[in-house]
């Protein structure tokens, strides 16, 4: 009970910024526990990291497609028997925002993906017992998506033609990449 009270203590000293050191000296513990401490919470974290990532996450995922799904499906059955403009409109506007959402979500699945690369990656390296350091930029570009950059220019091309009224309906992608 004491660990774990003493362990949540320097989790809640370190999210306020608070050096090891300092740590040691307010809870009146060896700098070496506290190291451990962290050690320990850090492995922890990367349970937590992993966990969600194999159960919780594709089930919300799932969650999130098959509810965009049937708001979808009740904007286009409410546009089509609309009989006033402005609630076709509303309609088809919120259609025209769903599609946009579940385009958002597929096309970031390489973020699952990477994440679940760099978690089994991270596993992989541990029981080999190697250590990357992140400033070795060949490693990097091995890791990096194989998704097109972020066009800034593609994205002010689409609001020109929404500003401009040309009825074009536009819909770009961005990739994100987190790891």
């Amino acid at each position: 009970m004491q660990v774990e009270w003493r362990r949540n203590k320097v989790l809640e000293l370190l999210s306020m910024g608070n050096p090891q050191i300092d740590i040691a000296k307010t809870l009146q513990v060896d700098l070496s526990i506290i190291s451990r401490d962290v050690s320990h919470l850090r492995q922890q974290s990367k349970q937590n990291i992993r966990k969600y990532i194999d159960e919780r996450l594709p089930e919300e995922y799932e969650k999130c497609l098959v509810g965009l799904t049937s708001i979808l499906k009740e904007a286009w059955t409410t546009a089509q028997n609309a009989e006033d403009r402005r609630e076709k409109i509303q309609a088809l506007s919120l259609a025209k925002e769903c599609y946009s959402m579940k385009l958002d979500l597929l096309t970031n699945a390489t973020v699952i993906d990477d994440a679940i690369r760099f978690v089994a990656s991270s596993e992989s390296e541990k029981s080999k017992g190697k250590v990357k350091l992140s400033s070795n930029i060949s490693d990097e570009d091995e890791k990096e998506s194989k998704e097109p950059d972020y066009d800034e220019k593609s994205d002010r091309e689409v609001e020109e033609k929404q500003e401009h009224g040309t009825g074009e309906i536009a819909i770009t992608t961005t990739a994100n990449q987190v790891f």
